[in-house]
């Protein structure tokens, strides 16, 4: 119990702290009374100091805000990464994705990324392994023996092996196949010496011959139980394509409710057992469009990143933000047949008139690409190219010089005229922009000189009935010439006979010296003995002059954004593209340094 006495002493003590807290607020007031309302009215005395510490203090915030962002970005830079989907639309229709059938600019595409080869080109256009890691051949040149790299595999995981190359090639000499490679393989035995090595046996020697080994390879646990007679039109081909290369097979979809729509979608994904690695673009497809203007709208609209098929880029589409254009050079060349059974071009002189009437930089500067001039049959690079055996060209003097030698005078019309005929030439070309700006600038430089050039422009499949039957003077035409310079289809007399199996001597040339001279070339491996038995074959075709080449065509490629590893210097065929395909990335993300 307690007693009064503490009582009292806790009520005093409680009356004390109570007059401090009492005293402690009156000062408080005093001193906010004192130090802040007495003052706040001063502050309209102060304030441009006030603003200026304000802003002050506000630049240096946005200034470290601003700074920390720079740095942000000085230290994380937008780089290429795996990963993404990438489309192209292609101008054709999609039929076989099958190697042995694939021929079209749509088909062999889709070939090329869901099959793979023995060898292939590189970006660089050389020769180097693709399924083989190695190859050989013997003193004579007729045996060539491949080695497989390990662990191959077909997209269903059944391994790949030299019975699967076997199976594939003596598919194509079978005639009951009806392969478009079934000429090249003739009398050619393929056999294998284990499960991974193969070795072809040549009747005769071929320095050509590796570049033949670049077909896509099928596989033989789901063909060989197929009738040979019916394996172009199997489900295979066109559902299910089962192969090795970089893509495997999703699915196709047929899209449009007309002919002038109709779009087929081929879609593939990346293959991860891909045995160059696993391609870095994990999603790819094939868009296929009956019209360039389908084609570039669906462009437009983001719903293809690429075009191919197309001679110019669309005036549409020449403004579009990121647009990337690669002109690529093809191992090829753009050249006027000239027919040397023609009544009016029999007479070599005639032949040399018009080759030296030809301004082909004036024909190249309105192409509007930069396209690389041809000046004999062998490209510029190649084994055998000489500079000193050019085609001798522009040059009017000399042109009108050997027309008035070879009897052929000008009338008043500044036409000649010989024997009461007029020196005609009828050209024939295919009807396309950058034809017809050629075949125009010709009929003026040889107007010049005199020469009446009549030109037919015609559509492919009736341009192909042209060239198939001859039945023409001249002819400007695209031949594919490759890696090696074995032209030996184009230039032997052999080939003239329409008997033939392709008949590609286009001009009909005959020469007793260049067919020895191509013989012995395309028979010699070492690269010296080759230049140097090709050398009376550059000078007699010089001499004769069957043709007037012109330039070497382009591979044109449009993209919208850059597609990064893609840098080809030149191809061989459009499906050369893919070469690295495993490669290309298009996906993009910040990335710390």
């Amino acid at each position: 119990m307690i007693d009064r006495t503490t009582k009292l002493r806790w009520r005093r003590r409680f009356r004390q702290s109570k007059r401090q807290v009492e005293d402690i607020g009156l000062q408080a007031e005093e001193q906010l009374e004192r130090h802040f309302f007495r003052r706040i009215g001063r502050l309209a005395d102060v304030r441009r100091f006030v603003i200026s510490w304000t802003l002050l203090i506000l630049i240096i915030g946005v200034g470290l805000i601003v700074q920390t962002q720079s740095l942000n970005s000085y230290y994380r830079k937008l780089k290429p990464v795996s990963g993404g989907s990438f489309s192209e639309g292609i101008l054709g229709s999609f039929t076989n994705a099958n190697p042995l059938y694939a021929t079209s600019l749509v088909d062999s595409s889709v070939s090329k990324l869901v099959f793979s080869g023995l060898l292939k080109t590189d970006s660089a256009n050389k020769l180097v392994g693709d399924l083989a890691d190695s190859w050989q051949v013997d003193d004579r040149a007729v045996n060539y023996t491949l080695r497989l790299r390990n662990n191959l595999y077909w997209h269903d995981g059944q391994a790949l092996t030299a019975d699967d190359v076997v199976f594939t090639y003596k598919t194509i000499q079978n005639p009951d196949a009806k392969s478009f490679l079934f000429n090249s393989w003739k009398g050619i035995k393929v056999e294998a010496k284990d499960s991974k090595t193969i070795v072809f046996t040549l009747p005769n020697s071929l320095s050509s011959f590796p570049y033949s080994l670049t077909n896509g390879i099928v596989p033989k646990h789901i063909l060989e139980p197929v009738p040979v007679s019916q394996l172009r039109s199997i489900r295979f081909n066109t559902v299910n394509p089962i192969g090795s290369g970089p893509f495997m097979w999703d699915k196709v979809e047929v899209n449009g409710d007309t002919p002038e729509t109709r779009e087929e979608i081929v879609g593939m994904s990346a293959y991860k057992n891909y045995f160059l690695g696993r391609p870095k673009i994990d999603h790819f497809e094939i868009h296929s469009f009956h019209d360039e203007k389908h084609m570039t709208s669906s462009f437009k609209n983001d719903s293809i990143n690429a075009m191919v098929g197309l001679d110019n880029t669309p005036d549409a589409l020449v403004k579009t933000k990121n647009l990337q254009e690669f002109n690529i050079p093809l191992s090829a060349e753009i050249v006027v047949f000239l027919k040397t059974t023609s009544e009016n071009l029999k007479d070599i002189k005639v032949r040399q008139a018009l080759v030296k009437a030809t301004d082909q930089k004036a024909i190249i500067n309105q192409l509007g690409y930069p396209a690389v001039v041809a000046t004999e049959p062998i490209l510029n690079g190649q084994i055998g190219y000489d500079k000193s055996r050019s085609q001798l060209s522009n040059n009017v003097d000399q042109a009108n010089k050997l027309l008035d030698d070879a009897g052929w005078k000008k009338d008043s019309t500044g036409i000649r005229i010989k024997d009461k005929k007029i020196l005609t030439i009828n050209l024939f070309a295919q009807n396309s922009s950058e034809y017809t700006a050629v075949t125009q600038l010709l009929q003026k430089q040889w107007r010049i000189v005199g020469v009446d050039l009549q030109v037919q422009l015609l559509q492919t499949a009736d341009i192909q009935g042209v060239v198939s039957r001859h039945e023409y003077d001249a002819l400007l035409y695209g031949i594919s010439i490759g890696p090696d310079p074995d032209v030996f289809a184009y230039w032997h007399s052999s080939q003239a006979d329409p008997h033939s199996v392709n008949r590609l001597n286009l001009s009909e040339y005959k020469s007793v010296v260049s067919d020895k001279a191509l013989e012995a070339g395309r028979s010699r491996t070492d690269p010296m003995l080759r230049s140097i038995k090709y050398r009376p074959f550059l000078e007699a075709w010089r001499v004769d002059a069957p043709a007037v080449v012109l330039y070497q065509p382009r591979f044109l490629y449009i993209s919208k954004g850059p597609i990064f590893g893609f840098d080809p210097t030149v191809i061989n065929t459009s499906s050369d593209r893919f070469a690295n395909v495993n490669d290309w990335m298009v996906k993009q993300e910040q990335i710390s340094e």
